[in-house]
């Protein structure tokens, strides 16, 4: 896979405002801080080797790397990209933060920062994109996925923000609530209780390409932590 993208700078040495600090979810109990080099911690990771999303291009092991403390995804101009599911924390209810950016991206790359239903098990169609870029790159949304059927059946926000900078994106799942930040800040609540999923879920991380039709210009996601609270 060719793509001309240089590896990461090293990571920023504070981690900004944080959801987790701001109202104390207190002791990471999972996560990755990517503080070694190589692929992925096959520990901790599942590394997709696949078609892409909606069949579009693949996602290929070759697309990650880990260096400098950061994790990158890389997509080139051909579709080939790259995404991985979290083996830890693989739970109903608790809190996740990330802290990723990405560079001047191809609007037809989608970073995605998602809750998925373990086993890929789930009555509802379950989902918790608790922050997705979309062709809109300088806006960040957050979708719950309720039910199947489609964008009948989701809540949803958009937040502007510049997403070639780092941000910190959370997500807070209660029993009665599940509630986005950026940064600290609210973005996204929804207290019904019929939009909970029906199951525990896990982390993704995912860059995935939706074709125009248009030249693809490469890309890239980078993630500097995942971590993960009761």
């Amino acid at each position: 896979m060719t793509n001309p993208i240089t590896l990461p700078a090293p990571a920023p040495s504070g981690d900004g405002t944080t959801a987790a600090a701001k109202f104390g979810w207190g002791s990471v109990v999972a996560g990755d801080e990517f503080n070694y080099t190589g692929a992925p911690d096959s520990t901790r990771w599942s590394v997709y080797n696949s078609a892409g999303h909606a069949g579009n291009g693949t996602r290929t092991p070759s697309a990650w790397s880990v260096a400098n403390g950061v994790a990158t995804v890389k997509g080139d101009s051909a579709g080939n990209t790259g995404g991985m599911s979290a083996k830890f924390a693989q739970q109903k209810y608790g809190r996740w933060e990330t802290r990723m950016r990405t560079n001047a991206r191809d609007p037809q790359y989608h970073p995605v920062l998602i809750l998925w239903p373990n086993n890929n098990t789930t009555n509802k169609c379950a989902e918790i994109d608790y922050a997705e870029g979309n062709e809109e790159t300088t806006k960040m949304k957050f979708f719950l996925h309720y039910a199947c059927g489609g964008s009948n059946f989701q809540t949803t926000t958009a937040t502007t923000v510049d997403t070639t900078q780092w941000h910190n994106y959370a997500v807070e799942w209660t029993p009665t609530s599940i509630t986005g930040y950026i940064d600290g800040v609210k973005t996204f609540t929804d207290t019904d209780p019929s939009h909970q999923p029906d199951n525990g879920m896990h982390q993704t991380l995912q860059l995935d390409w939706f074709p125009s039709g248009a030249a693809t210009a490469p890309s890239q996601m980078q993630v500097d932590w995942v971590r993960v609270y009761k």
